[in-house]
């Protein structure tokens, strides 16, 4: 089994503190400091089963890790620590994300911002589960989500990586979210629907292209009548040439400048108080491009974190 401290390895330019990148800079064992940003993986893909997409996603954490380890480090100092991995035993999904969710209510109770590796998108519920306990059930929690699916279907028979939504807008009269990337033919009309009733923030595909500067606009609007903002990503929003290695490969998806654009964006906000990358599935990731990938975004959200302590 590979270790933590073996995948946080790379190159080493001996230089001063100008050369480093970052296996240089996260820490792992001992942690001298409350963390600025706190790292934490979580190995599941048994949403994904259930959703009868692509196996795969739980080896996701450990290859973002590696290709992020190399990247060289251009922000201020700061304690970045790597909190480790949370797995899904025996199946049972349901365990496993309260135990995430404990884990992110234990390092915010500290005052720490969280990047959560996926996993499947299944990820996202135990990610909330630790938003909302942290800040309490009466604050106005907003979900922004960038994805090509709504992930509002129903969860009667079983919970999956394409039901977390309706779990938590079902229970929760305080959370609302906001999609960006909807692929019009990956979803049905029922879940179109579906997204009506609960005044889901939609924003399509099309939109994005046709004009961005209005759909960020309206994502300003969803911020604006929110206190705390959840940022959750899914890797299969970007077209299958871009990044081939998700659970559910989108033909038409946004390109990866597209999607930078919009992280870049939110982040603006101070309310961001946590963000989760999820779907890289190295089984299908041809020369580790999907992996690379997600690691530039955790780079781009972590610069944005580190930028807005204080």
């Amino acid at each position: 089994m590979t270790s933590l401290r073996q995948i946080w390895s790379g190159r080493i330019d001996y230089g001063d503190e100008k050369s480093k990148r970052y296996h240089e800079i996260v820490q792992l064992e001992k942690i001298d400091k409350i963390p600025d940003v706190a790292i934490i993986g979580f190995q599941c893909d048994e949403g994904v089963r259930r959703n009868q997409g692509r196996m795969g996603a739980k080896e996701g954490p450990n290859a973002i890790r590696k290709a992020l380890a190399n990247i060289p480090w251009h922000g201020e100092k700061a304690c970045i620590a790597d909190l480790g991995n949370i797995s899904c035993e025996d199946a049972v999904l349901e365990k496993a994300q309260i135990l995430l969710g404990e884990k992110i209510a234990e390092v915010r109770a500290n005052g720490s911002k969280v990047i959560v590796l996926g996993g499947g998108h299944e990820t996202l519920y135990g990610h909330y589960l630790g938003i909302r306990q942290t800040i309490g059930r009466d604050k106005k929690l907003g979900i922004i989500n960038i994805d090509a699916h709504f992930d509002l279907r129903s969860y009667e028979e079983t919970t999956s990586s394409g039901t977390m939504f309706k779990q938590i807008l079902d229970h929760d009269n305080h959370a609302s979210y906001c999609v960006i990337g909807i692929q019009q033919y990956g979803n049905t009309l029922e879940l179109f629907e579906r997204a009506k009733e609960f005044r889901v923030t939609t924003i399509l595909e099309q939109q994005i292209r046709e004009n961005m500067n209005q759909a960020l606009n309206e994502v300003n609007s969803f911020i604006n009548q929110n206190e705390v903002i959840l940022l959750t990503l899914c890797m299969d929003v970007i077209n299958a040439a871009e990044a081939p290695g998700v659970s559910a490969p989108s033909p038409f998806g946004l390109n990866a400048v597209e999607v930078r654009k919009i992280i870049q964006h939110v982040l603006q906000s101070p309310k961001v108080a946590s963000f989760d990358i999820c779907e890289v599935n190295p089984t299908f990731d041809l020369y580790g491009q999907t992996a690379k990938l997600a690691a530039y975004f955790v780079n781009e959200v972590i610069m944005f974190m580190i930028k807005q302590r204080g």
